[in-house]
């Protein structure tokens, strides 16, 4: 077990949150990492819970029964049919949760997935967990979602957009920005001293020398032409339907890609049920599941945890890499 819990937040209260989070308990209990639940105790079932009242708690009691700091909800969850009444309570669990992470009280935050929608309609004015916490515990520049499974990292330069808006917003400065960031967190977060980057081509066949558009050469290689010259080892703009074969993948540590699908699919492709979501550029370390929050299967007992189960272990791993990275 490591010093220090992971706190893993609620998540909507009526999708598979709850479920998938004691099947991950049951998992971990005897290897860990060892963390506790941010909510409301009265929503776990069929095992063993403990109320704590400080993270330092959890470790010692991971063993025998997770460890819960209780934040209650106000109206009784109706499994797969959210209420934005609890709103406020799913985003006070991770408000809480990053002030622990900040604090120095728990190694990282695990996010269990929310309900954007229901979130949107209390007045959740941000598109989603990592746009929030971003103003929670940002750097000053822009969170970056980082995809991982075994095998393959990927980020998005654009994400939750239209992919017609997507095309018209991708810019230089984007590309040359998060490829800084995501070369500082291989080397911070993975323990990866000099990190290769590979970043994808926005259009087919990365434009084919502008005979398919010319923004692979106008927007594209000039962000990787600077950051060449900054030292970082990057190259491209790769055709993205020959990127992602195992043996370009073994060339490189992380794909920056140009818009959502094009580094999602690959990932999901890849291992569907072990996804992990990391956000980089933060001050704290923050990972999920990478998958909603299944509403059509909660409380049908059909959840897999094993994203879960994944992001839990990232997390301990990321805050180990980054002890060790310490001066």
């Amino acid at each position: 077990m490591t010093a220090l819990p992971l706190a893993l937040t609620m998540g909507e209260p009526a999708g598979i949150g709850a479920e998938i989070t004691c099947k991950a308990w049951q998992a971990l209990r005897t290897s860990g990492p060892a963390f506790l639940f941010l909510g409301d105790p009265e929503a776990l079932q069929g095992i063993p819970t403990r109320r704590i009242e400080a993270p330092e708690e959890a470790v010692g009691v991971f063993q025998q029964a997770l460890p819960v700091l209780t934040q209650r909800l106000p109206s009784p969850p109706c499994l797969g049919h959210p209420d934005p009444a609890n709103a406020g309570a799913v985003i006070g669990s991770i408000r809480t949760a990053v002030q622990h992470a900040l604090d120095g009280r728990i190694a990282g935050v695990v996010t269990n997935p929310i309900q954007k929608s229901v979130l949107t309609a209390a007045g959740f004015q941000h598109p989603g967990h990592t746009e929030f916490l971003g103003e929670l515990a940002g750097t000053g520049q822009p969170p970056v979602m980082l995809l991982a499974c075994p095998g393959l990292r990927v980020v998005p330069v654009t994400v939750h957009m239209a992919l017609a808006a997507a095309a018209r917003s991708l810019t230089t400065a984007m590309i040359l920005d998060q490829g800084r960031v995501v070369a500082a967190a291989l080397r911070r977060d993975f323990g990866i001293a000099r990190p290769r980057i590979a970043i994808a081509g926005l259009n087919p066949h990365a434009g084919e020398a502008g005979t398919m558009g010319r923004e692979d050469i106008e927007v594209v290689a000039p962000a990787i032409a600077a950051l060449v010259h900054e030292g970082i080892d990057a190259r491209g703009p790769l055709p993205a339907d020959t990127m992602f074969t195992p043996r370009a993948r073994a060339s490189y540590d992380c794909a920056l890609c140009m818009y959502h699908d094009q580094a999602l699919i690959p990932v999901k492709t890849l291992d569907m049920d072990g996804g992990v979501n990391v956000t980089l550029g933060l001050r704290i370390v923050r990972t999920s599941p990478d998958h909603g929050t299944a509403l059509d299967i909660a409380g049908k007992g059909q959840a897999e945890a094993g994203s879960l189960i994944a992001a839990l272990r990232l997390a301990a791993e990321i805050a180990q890499s980054r002890a060790r990275s310490t001066p």
